[in-house]
This record gives structure tokens, sequence and C-alpha cells, in this order.
């Protein structure tokens, strides 16, 4: 119950502040995109810089992690694929798009913010870990998926290197990548700059979460529940069950670094899977509801993991 209080119920709170700021329409129809493009463009990015760039690579950059989590986050994609094709017989676009609605996370509206309530500083560089092998597999492999059918006729190096392209002009994993670059480098930060990092970063996690609210109040379910269901079992069920199972054999589960990975295989699914499948014009409902269905009930579950792991 105190981990459910101390930690669980101000970050939903503040979600729901912003699904309530929505609804009432009291910061306009525009707000969803301003908040959203300060949060992608300079929030987040300068926090995941800031906090990067003076922490040891060495605690940053852990194979192991990465293998355990990258595992558990691709076993869940192609479960989600193979839903789609049983259910719906979709195509290859939509089982892709299944498949990230299924794998991919809120870890970077949700994750950094929920690690960084529940495990302080020392959670970030893990957490900021995940968001690279979460980007890779459904920003790189997932898109890949996804435009060898709607670009059909492109040709696979094409088609690989345009979705290369998307997850490099990404601020934030680029801001991660700079990070890294810069503590590797051991680039010293000056004062002014770095107490500009700190005031900016720590706008990240309250609008962040803010926005989270904004984007799914306009949002409504009107199809497609049977796979966003099924997309939802698989994000908040299988995959912490994945997790909880292939982690231990790459890093302790009672460590910081086991602990925010286990979480963040508990998220509900990222906006993202919406944001694709407008681009796409795919699967629109599905992802629309599997966003929806997965965060609602990720109040229940995220809470239940923290209360395991007890987080104070």
């Amino acid at each position: 119950m105190q981990a459910i209080l101390n930690v669980a119920f101000p970050i939903f709170g503040v979600i729901l502040a912003g699904y309530l700021a929505g609804r009432w329409r009291i910061l306009g129809p525009e707000a969803t995109t301003a908040l959203n493009a300060f949060v992608s463009y300079f929030a987040l990015p300068v926090l995941f810089f800031g906090t990067l760039a003076r922490t040891p690579v060495t605690a940053v950059l852990d194979p192991s992690l990465m293998a355990g989590f990258g595992i558990a986050v691709v076993a869940t994609f192609g479960v989600g694929m193979a839903t789609t094709r049983l259910v719906s017989r979709g195509g290859l676009a939509a089982m892709s798009l299944q498949g990230i609605a299924a794998s991919w996370g809120n870890v970077g509206y949700m994750g950094v913010p929920l690690c960084l309530a529940a495990f302080g500083e020392q959670g970030l560089p893990p957490a900021m870990l995940t968001v690279i092998v979460t980007a890779v597999v459904s920003m790189v492999f997932g898109v890949m998926l996804i435009e060898l059918e709607v670009a059909a006729g492109h040709g696979p190096l094409r088609t690989f290197l345009r979705a290369a392209f998307n997850v490099a002009r990404n601020p934030l994993p680029v801001s991660i990548a700079l990070g890294i670059v810069a503590s590797w480098a051991g680039l010293p930060i000056p004062v002014p700059v770095e107490k500009w990092l700190d005031l900016m970063g720590a706008a990240a996690a309250p609008c962040a979460l803010f926005a989270i609210g904004l984007f799914l109040s306009d949002k409504s379910i009107k199809s497609g529940l049977a796979e966003a269901g099924l997309a939802t079992l698989i994000k908040l069920l299988l995959q912490p069950l994945a997790a909880l199972l292939i982690l231990p054999f790459f890093v302790p589960i009672d460590s910081i670094a086991g602990k925010v990975a286990l979480l963040m295989a508990a998220l509900p699914t990222a906006a993202n899977a919406f944001v694709l499948a407008k681009q796409f014009d795919v699967s629109v409902e599905q992802n629309t509801a599997s966003v929806l269905l997965s965060t609602a009930f990720s109040v229940v579950t995220v809470s239940a993991l923290l209360v395991w792991l007890r987080v104070t």
C-alpha cells in the first residue's frame, strides 16, 4: 500500500490531471501537440543527455541487461504478430503493428518518471538503456516490417535504411547517444550549463505524464477490441512474466537494473503504436484501443508490481 501511495499514485495522478484537462478543454485544442513537442524535443532529451553525460559509461552500457531485456521484447513482439495472424489473418503490416502494440512499452514518457520516482537517480541509467533497446526493436525491426508491405517494391535495403533513419532522427535515442559520447570523452560541463540541464530536465517527468493524459483524453474505443485485448494481455502480463523468467540469466533480478527492467517490461503500450498506425493508415482502431486499454489496466498491474518489488 505504501508503494501505491508513494510511487504509483503520484504518477497516475499526473496522468489523470492531464486527461481531465483534455476532457474539459482547459488548455485548448493544440495543447497535446505542443506539450508532446516540448517533451519529445526538449525536456526528455535534455534529461537523458544531462544524466548520461555525468554518468560513467560502464554504469550505462550493460550488455547483459540489453540482452535480457531485448529477448523479452523480441519474444512478445513475435507473440503479438502471431495473434493477429491467428485472429484476423492480417497482413505483414497489421501483424507488425500488433507486435509493436504488444511489446513497445511507454518507456520514455511513463517509464523514466516512474523509475525516477521508484529508484531515484540510480534508476535512470538502466531505464535509458531499455529505451534504446525498445527503440531499436520497435522502430527499426517493427517499422521495417511495416514498410516491407506498405512500400513493397522498394527493396529490403532501402526499407531498412528508411527505418533506421526514423530512429536516427528521433531526439530520444540521439540524446542518449550524445550523452554516452560526452561521458566517454570526459566532456566537462560548465556550472551554468549544468544548472540549465537540471532545470530543463526537471520538467520532463511531470510534463511527460501530463502529456499522456492529454493524448488519451480525445481517444475512444470503437472497434478492434479483440486484438487490442490480446495486445493488452501480452504487454501487461506476458512481457513482465517473460522478463521475470529471462532476466535472472543476465542480471540479478533483485538489483536496481533488474528491478528497472522488470518494471519497464510491465508498462502499457506506448502512444507511438497509435502514431505509427495513423501514419501508415493500418489497424488504427486496434492500436488506439490497445493504448487506452493497457494504460487503464496498468494502474492495477503496475501498482501490484511495485508492491511485489517492495518499492517504497
